[in-house]
C-alpha cells in the first residue's frame, strides 16, 4: 500500500492549487484516482460552461443555471458567477469608490483594526500563501478586507470565523475589491445573522439542524439527547466557518457555488447528508466524547473528498427541506432563544 502511496505522492503535488499543504496521513493514492475521474467530470463541464457563458443572460436564474451550479462552477468562472448571483457585483458597480473609503476610516479604527491583527497568522496556518513570507502575501489582503467590513458593518465588526471565509474568498477571486462585496454578500444577505456579537442566527440554525435531524435521523437525535451532548458543541464550526477546514477546499467550493445561488438552506443539507450516510458509525458511540470524536471524524475521508458525489447526495439524500420548514423552524427557535436571554 504505501509503496503505492508514494509513488502517487511524488505524482501529486504536497501543495495543492489553493495553498493548503496536504496533511499527514493524506491518502495520495485514493486522491489520485478520484481526481483523474473528477478531471473528466471539471473537462465535460467546463465546456458546458463556456458554451453558457458566451450568451449575455448567461447567469440569470434559471432551472438550466441552479443544475449547472449544483454541478460545479469551473475554477476560471467561479469568481464571475458567485458574483452576479450572489448580487455582490451589483452592489459594487452601485458603490463606486466606497470600499477603498471604508479601508481608509478603518484603519483610523485602533479597536477594530487590533482585534483584526490578532487573528492574522491564525488563518490558514496550513496554506503557504498566507504565511508571512509568502509573495505575495495575502495576509496584508486579509487584513484589509476585515478591515473594511468592520468599518461598513458596524453591528457586526469584526468576529472570528469572518477571516476564514474572507481568506477563502480572496484565494478564489484574487482580489480584494470583490472579497469585501462578497463578503458583504453572504454577511449581510445569505446567512441569517451568523456574525452579529450575539450570534443569534448560528444558535438559531445549530437548533434547527437538531430538530430537522430529530424528523429525518430520529436515532441519531435520540442518541444526543441521551448523552446530553449540546448541538453547539457538534457543529458550531460547520456553520461558523461554513464547512472551511472542516471539509477538504475542492469540496467547501462546491458547496459554496449552491451557498451563493441558493441560499444557507445549502448548508443544512450538507449536515444532514454526513449525519445520514454516518448514522451506523454515530451510533456506535457510548459517551459524550465519544459522540464528540464521531463527529470529527465524518467530516474525513473517501465520502467527503469525492466532492462530486458528495454534492449529489446533499440533493437527494436528506429528502425534501422547503424554505417554509426552514422559516418556520427558525422563527420557532429564535423566539424561544430569545426568550431564554
Amino acid at each position: 500500500m504505501d509503496g503505492h502511496n508514494d509513488m502517487a505522492k511524488d505524482r501529486i503535488p504536497r501543495v495543492d492549487t489553493y495553498g493548503f499543504e496536504r496533511p499527514d496521513g493524506f491518502d495520495y493514492d485514493f486522491y489520485e484516482d478520484f481526481y483523474s475521474r473528477y478531471m473528466t467530470i471539471l473537462t465535460r463541464r467546463a465546456l458546458k460552461w463556456s458554451k453558457m457563458m458566451q450568451k449575455s443572460t448567461a447567469v440569470e436564474k434559471s432551472l438550466k443555471v441552479k443544475r449547472y451550479i449544483r454541478k460545479g462552477i469551473p475554477n476560471e468562472h467561479r469568481s464571475y458567477v458567485w458574483m452576479i448571483v450572489s448580487g455582490a457585483q451589483d452592489q459594487m458597480e452601485r458603490n463606486l469608490g466606497y470600499y477603498h473609503s471604508v479601508l481608509l476610516e478603518g484603519q483610523k479604527n485602533t479597536k477594530l483594526v487590533d482585534s483584526v491583527v490578532t487573528d492574522l497568522n491564525r488563518t490558514f496556518p496550513d496554506n503557504v500563501k498566507f504565511r508571512k513570507n509568502a509573495s505575495p502575501c495575502l495576509q496584508q489582503t486579509l487584513h484589509n478586507v476585515l478591515v473594511a467590513y468592520g468599518q461598513h458593518d458596524k453591528g457586526v465588526g469584526y468576529c472570528q470565523g469572518m477571516n476564514f471565509i474572507t481568506g477563502i474568498l480572496i484565494l478564489v477571486t484574487k482580489d480584494e475589491e470583490k472579497a469585501f462585496w462578497l463578503l458583504d454578500a453572504l454577511i449581510g444577505r445569505i446567512l441569517p445573522d451568523y456574525y452579529s456579537p450575539a450570534m443569534m442566527g448560528l444558535k438559531t440554525d445549530q437548533e434547527v439542524l437538531g430538530e430537522l435531524v430529530n424528523m429525518k435521523i430520529p436515532a441519531v437525535a435520540e442518541l444526543i439527547n441521551r448523552h446530553g451532548v449540546m448541538w453547539t458543541l457538534l457543529v458550531s464550526r460547520w456553520f461558523i466557518c461554513l464547512f472551511i477546514d472542516v471539509l477538504p477546499i475542492e469540496t467547501v467550493l462546491r458547496i459554496w457555488d449552491c451557498l451563493f445561488y441558493e441560499g444557507s438552506k445549502v448548508l443544512f443539507r450538507v449536515a444532514l447528508t454526513l449525519i445520514k450516510q454516518y448514522q451506523a458509525y454515530i451510533m456506535e458511540a457510548n459517551n459524550f466524547p465519544d459522540v464528540c470524536e464521531k463527529f470529527k471524524d465524518i467530516t474525513k475521508g473517501k465520502f467527503v473528498t469525492e466532492c462530486h458525489l458528495f454534492m449529489q447526495k446533499i440533493f437527494t439524500e436528506p429528502g425534501s427541506l422547503s424554505r417554509n420548514t426552514i422559516f418556520k423552524l427558525r422563527e420557532q427557535h429564535r423566539a424561544r432563544l430569545l426568550a431564554q436571554e
